[in-house]
């Protein structure tokens, strides 16, 4: 089961895609935490990664698909694996998609949470409410400025990633602004049928 996941920041790809982990016992792949995880294990791709950082650049596609192509070896992403955040750009899906063919595989599912992007600030102030509430740390992100910031960059560059899919006929829509456990049952019928 390979499976991106798209959608707005605050849509809810994060809390679903743990319940997916949990359920089916595949990764969540996170292409910041793999790029930490190379740079710090001083793989090949991980030390190019790790210069580039060093000068201040922001990584190449190239490096990224990098770190995604090793990862993806790993024993615990044989069953399959979840990509959530990537990818991010139309250049990063069709070097993905190569990738991918390369060695032999390709997607099984793309998820698109659906959402009134006018209600996720309100959404978002909620969560960070909820946070404090609980004596927990607010999520940077949860600031309205950074997300709104947040919420134009992904309108402006990965929104076009879910075109090239839906052309290929591999994205499923889900309505993210059910109750989340309404939304984890859609997925898991999604999944049912692929």
């Amino acid at each position: 089961m390979r499976i991106i996941f798209l959608g707005p920041p605050g849509a809810g790809k994060g809390t679903q895609a743990a319940r997916i982990v949990a359920k089916h016992g595949i990764p969540q792949l996170s292409t910041g935490d793999m790029l930490r995880a190379a740079v710090a294990a001083g793989t090949p791709i991980g030390v190019k990664a790790k210069a580039v950082m060093d000068a201040g650049g922001l990584v190449s596609d190239e490096i990224v698909i990098g770190i995604v192509a090793e990862r993806i070896e790993e024993a615990d992403c044989k069953k399959g694996f979840i990509l959530d955040g990537f990818p991010r750009t139309l250049a990063q899906a069709e070097a993905l998609d190569v990738m991918l063919a390369s060695k032999g595989l390709s997607l099984d599912t793309v998820l698109e949470l659906k959402v009134d992007q006018s209600k996720l600030v309100g959404r978002i102030v909620k969560r960070a409410e909820e946070a404090r509430a609980a004596g927990q740390p607010v999520r940077k992100d949860d600031d309205p400025e950074v997300f709104t910031a947040r919420l134009d960059a992904y309108n402006r560059d990965t929104a076009v990633v879910t075109p090239y899919y839906a052309a290929r006929g591999q994205v499923i829509e889900i309505d993210g602004m059910q109750p989340i456990d309404a939304v984890t049952a859609a997925i898991e019928t999604a999944l049912l049928g692929h």
